[in-house]
């Protein structure tokens, strides 16, 4: 196969496989626990899917955390993770009109969500049309002088 046609058999095979996190994502979002059917009863479903979501919210933390050192110059990736996030909290706030007020810890999250991190976003889209010739370097740890 040449370069260019498995570059292109990667493609379909990563937009067909994009149809389960879409469509699962979409289901959770407008069923709620019910997505699951009978299996919302048992314990260890509700269980596997919530530690799931929490190792998702981690990377999706963890990812931002990378962003930090060089924050000004990860422009795409920072509204990538924003869109992440956002989508996340409309479904929170779908949660909220169809099931009621959540928990304090729940309503922080959608503060989170949905004002929180556009916020620091449209910051960060502020930060990165300076001047690199105004913002000063960052201190590396460790080193008193700059490197030559």
């Amino acid at each position: 196969m040449t370069p260019a046609g498995e570059r292109r058999a990667l493609q379909l095979a990563v937009a067909l496989a994009g149809l389960v996190p879409v469509g699962a994502g979409l289901s959770g979002i407008w069923s709620g626990p019910s997505m699951a059917g009978e299996a919302t009863t048992d314990g260890a479903t509700l269980d596997s899917h919530f530690r799931y979501l929490s190792g998702l919210l981690l990377g999706v933390g963890i990812a931002f955390w990378s962003l930090v050192p060089r924050i000004a110059a990860h422009g795409p990736a920072f509204r990538l993770l924003t869109a992440i996030v956002v989508i996340g909290g409309a479904g929170r706030l779908v949660s909220l009109l169809a099931a009621g007020t959540p928990s304090p810890p729940m309503l922080a999250g959608l503060a989170m969500e949905l004002v929180v991190t556009p916020l620091l976003c449209l910051w960060q889209a502020k930060v990165a049309r300076f001047p690199s010739s105004r913002l000063p370097a960052a201190p590396c740890a460790g080193r008193s002088r700059p490197r030559r």
